[in-house]
């Protein structure tokens, strides 16, 4: 059974570099490569555990030696990927549960979580906001709204990494300053899935550049990240303790703004200069080899899909389709001329007329194409521009259909049946008794014998009606089967603003404005319950719902506080900007073992305190807490990161490559800019 397939949209006069290989070398045998990792785990393993042990000795307590030892573990699974991160995860989670059982053992006199609370990661403000973005984001997808922008970015981008990462990242982090930065993520999620199948760029390219500048573009307003939008309250807080030479101002809405516009100019300037060295590049869309493989190795096609515009000049104006289709050895699958767009059932026929300024969309042999182009003075299209929204992967593709031996198409043509217009599939070749015949060996005018296999370029709509239609059977069974609702489009939107207006202007907790658009999709018609189940990636679920009881530990333990107070007391009489500094690293490293918001709650009034006694502004240093919470890159626990580690595959190594880098960047912009402007 073949896979539905697509050619790609490169033109023939670009060479096509050979696929990177995954991760390193991936060729090797499993017994080459298992040696190397278990090695690299096992010393990482030992390195740990020393490390474990030592800390062990100085910890002021036994719980907090023991959270130390849990958060040790935590990282080293997460670093060397021993089980996926979210059964890592959710091991972490049950190991914290069993502790209120062996705490007699560990000489603890409770467990280091309540088993009662064990739990409420599921029903966390997070975990429900995710699903219930997620579920928003393919309401939206639906519609066809998301391949509308999708369609629009890659116009005006075109289909290359240097154009495309700037409008993408650019868009979401402007947009995560006003919304939740998971809600912007997951908003613009099939966006980049759409880009990804028509443009060839693999997921793993876009996606991280996107999601980083997501949670970027939680620093650029007061309410763009949970920190921020908690931070005022925290000032007035500790106000009530200081004198009132002392006392602090509240930051205004904007008043981060210019940092924000920094930190996502730098993500930006950063993915596009660096980008070929820190994205992996093996997962995603399928390159043009790897899309058109089965056909090649099975029929010995060659065929890609390309764009072709009329001009002016042409000798192929006044001509139809039927004059040149089989001399020139070329198939026309679309077209476009005006306002008006042909394509599927009832639209291309072989007595259509070719007008000036009509554009073509054409499969067929690089060869034979560039000799039609050169043959009528055609112009080429680099990519699929004009048509990208009709001949991307989502919409249509190669597949196979068979004549059965009771069809009533037996001892027809296809010209005889008008197979093209009647059906909308548009026969590339025709496989009989171990021969495959293609477009100029006169295939459209030999009647189909039972048996006969069709290689057919067609929309997947069309090629679902064909399932049905007992002529034919269908071969290719694994293609896109979704059904839009392009009715549905002012449903979506309602409830997409409805849920937005509930989380910028009022004061409903996160998750129940989220999910009363998201109900209000399900309610409506936009999506079925059971679309909405397939929409929520539960592993992202689990990994989140289940971080959130070590979380708890680390700040209920008192491990925060002491890891905080041994971080501070080795700076505490170095210059204001390394104490600054020295706060700033705090916060990221606390954010990534931790929420962001008791990061926030924990080291603001600790940081309000040392920046009183260093003689700097207390109000500055509480701000380099809120904003450095967002600091979350190295490691997949941030739920933006979580979000888009499954659709692109990345791995926890891939986050520590361009995260690293990402995570001094971020430092060292923030740093500058706080001190430029405060």
């Amino acid at each position: 059974m073949s896979n539905a397939s697509d050619p790609a949209t490169a033109a023939p006069t670009a060479d096509t570099p050979p696929a990177e290989a995954p991760h390193g070398d991936d060729q090797a045998t499993p017994a080459k490569r298992r040696l190397p990792v278990n090695g690299k785990q096992a010393i990482g393993g030992v390195l740990f555990a020393l490390l474990g042990l030592y800390l062990s000795t100085v910890t002021p307590s036994v719980e907090i030696a023991w959270v130390v030892a849990i958060l040790l573990l935590t990282i080293y699974l997460f670093a060397f990927e021993i089980v996926g991160v979210d059964v890592a995860a959710a091991s972490i989670m049950v190991l914290l549960g069993l502790t209120s059982l062996l705490a007699p053992v560990m000489g603890l006199s409770a467990g280091l979580v309540d088993n009662m609370h064990l739990f409420d990661g599921f029903a966390s403000n997070a975990v429900i906001s995710i699903i219930a973005v997620m579920i928003i984001g393919a309401g939206l997808d639906k519609t066809g709204i998301m391949s509308s922008v999708a369609a629009f970015i890659l116009k005006v981008g075109g289909t290359t990494e240097a154009r495309i990462i700037p409008i993408i990242s650019g868009t979401v982090g402007v947009i995560s300053s006003f919304m939740q930065n998971v809600g912007a993520a997951a908003l613009f999620l099939p966006v980049v899935a759409r880009i990804s199948a028509r443009s060839g760029l693999p997921m793993s390219r876009l996606l991280m550049p996107m999601g980083f500048c997501a949670i970027l573009g939680g620093t650029m307003t007061m309410v763009g990240s949970s920190p921020l939008i908690l931070l005022n309250d925290l000032i007035l807080t500790s106000n009530k303790a200081l004198p009132a030479e002392q006392q602090m101002e509240t930051w205004g809405l904007f008043s981060v703004t210019p940092i924000g516009l920094a930190m996502i100019t730098t993500g930006i300037i950063y993915f596009v200069v660096a980008g070929r060295f820190v994205l992996p590049a093996s997962k995603g869309t399928k390159g043009k080899d790897d899309a058109m493989a089965y056909f090649r190795d099975i029929y010995g096609l060659d065929y890609e899909l390309f764009e072709v515009e009329v001009p002016e000049d042409s000798a192929l104006i006044g001509k139809t389709l039927d004059d040149v289709e089989h001399d020139d050895r070329i198939r026309v699958i679309a077209s476009v001329s005006g306002r008006s767009m042909k394509y599927g059932p009832g639209a291309i026929s072989r007595d259509t007329d070719i007008q000036a300024g009509q554009v073509l969309g054409i499969i067929a042999s690089p060869a034979p194409l560039l000799a039609f182009v050169d043959k009528y003075g055609l112009d080429l299209h680099s990519s699929i521009n004009v048509l990208s929204e009709v001949m991307t992967p989502t919409k249509s593709g190669v597949a196979e259909v068979v004549i059965p031996p009771g069809s009533t198409l037996v001892g027809k043509s296809a010209r005889d049946v008008w197979m093209r217009k009647r059906y909308g599939i548009a026969t590339i070749a025709l496989h009989r008794n171990g021969e495959t015949m293609r477009e100029g060996d006169s295939i459209r005018d030999i009647p189909f014998n039972a048996g006969d296999t069709l290689i057919v370029h067609t929309q997947w709509d069309a090629l679902a009606r064909l399932q049905k239609d007992r002529n034919f059977v269908v071969v290719t069974t694994e293609f896109p089967h979704e059904e839009l609702r392009p009715k549905k489009v002012l449903h979506a939107g309602v409830f997409f603003a409805l849920a937005l207006a509930m989380v910028l202007f009022s004061d409903l907790r996160l998750s129940v404005a989220l999910l009363t658009g998201a109900m209000g999709m399900i309610l409506s018609g936009v999506l079925k319950i059971e679309e909405a189940y397939q929409a929520v990636s539960w592993k992202t679920v689990f990994l989140l719902a289940s971080l959130i009881p070590l979380g708890l530990a680390v700040e209920t333990s008192g491990t925060a506080k002491w890891i905080a107070e041994q971080t501070l007391s080795v700076v505490g009489t170095m210059p204001i900007w390394v104490i600054q500094a020295a706060v700033a690293v705090l916060a990221t490293f606390f954010t990534l073992v931790m929420s962001n918001v008791g990061a926030t709650v924990l080291l603001v009034p600790l940081a309000v305190n040392i920046a009183i006694g260093a003689g700097a502004s207390p109000a500055v240093f509480a701000l380099t807490v809120a904003i450095a919470t967002s600091n979350s890159f190295l490691i997949p626990t941030h739920q933006v990161n979580a979000l888009i580690m499954g659709p692109a595959g990345y791995r926890v190594t891939d986050f520590m490559r361009a995260g690293g880098i990402m995570t001094v960047l971020f430092l060292i912009v923030m740093m500058v800019m706080l001190n430029l402007m405060f």
